[in-house]
């Protein structure tokens, strides 16, 4: 690729992972609608990577809690908010681990197509308009519990699907189960962390076991770019998210999908 293209797709990733619009369409659409090469395996290591470092360091503060809490309440087994709340991250987890490991090669093989990432992008973004327009947004992240935690998890595993978008319908299932907006967009971005960091070790074992070159100015850039997106997506979202709600979004996704439809229509 050249730099243009890293820097294009990098963006797309770290802006992309964290609203709720798709980043995995949004990847797959440049090879779809531009006719760009796929970025192959080593470029999606790094622009996760960089995604990734991006909520670890901006929820550094609330990690180190959770996980402190969490190691207390395995060796005192004394329990407390934190440990509940990384209790609740690691079930929600489960289910897009298993229902991933499953579906993986059916999903590569047969939903990456703009068809399906229209409809998905379409159809989950009306579930979400539907879910904030009803939503309670009475509970934090900390009063979820372990069913809603679990339900949320399960909402996670259908994002697999392109177009879906692993932070919209985990946000949208936060929403209907009656969190807040920033309570359901914290507990999103939280949620993220394990999952990126089970699919880079995956991923990254299949880099390691593949005999192509590695274009290292690409990785680096992409990293970096896909970092200060994601960040800076994060920081803004969870300040603007309570005043402009969802409905943005939807629109967004709307638009994309009519737009898709028409160019699978043309071609």
């Amino acid at each position: 690729m050249d730099i243009i293209e890293v820097i294009i797709l990098a963006l797309i990733q770290g802006l992309t992972e964290f609203l709720p619009i798709s980043s995995s369409a949004h990847l797959i659409l440049p090879s779809q609608l531009l006719g760009w090469q796929d970025q192959g395996l080593s470029f999606d290591v790094a622009v996760n990577t960089g995604s990734l470092l991006a909520v670890v360091i901006y929820f550094r503060h609330e990690l180190y809690r959770m996980a402190t809490a969490w190691l207390g309440s395995i060796v005192s087994r004394e329990s407390n908010s934190e440990s509940r709340l990384a209790w609740w991250i690691i079930l929600a987890t489960i289910p897009a681990v298993c229902f991933g490991f499953l579906a993986k090669d059916v999903i590569e093989t047969h939903f990456r197509s703009a068809g399906v990432i229209a409809f998905t992008t379409i159809a989950f973004g009306l579930l979400l308009w539907w879910a904030d327009k009803h939503a309670r947004l009475s509970l934090t992240e900390y009063q979820s519990g372990w069913r809603k935690a679990l339900m949320i998890g399960l909402a996670q595993a259908v994002a697999l699907i392109p177009g879906t978008s692993r932070s919209g319908i985990t946000m949208t299932a936060g929403l209907m189960l009656g969190l807040t907006r920033e309570a359901a967009a914290r507990f999103s971005f939280l949620m993220s962390v394990p999952v990126s960091l089970g699919a880079a070790i995956l991923v990254g074992k299949d880099l390691a076991e593949s005999p192509d070159p590695l274009d290292m100015r690409a990785l680096v850039v992409g990293t970096v770019v896909s970092f200060v997106a994601a960040y800076l997506c994060i920081h803004y979202f969870l300040k603007i998210i309570s005043k402009m709600g969802m409905t943005p979004f939807v629109i967004y996704r709307l638009l994309l999908g009519v737009g898709l439809c028409v160019f699978i229509w043309l071609h």
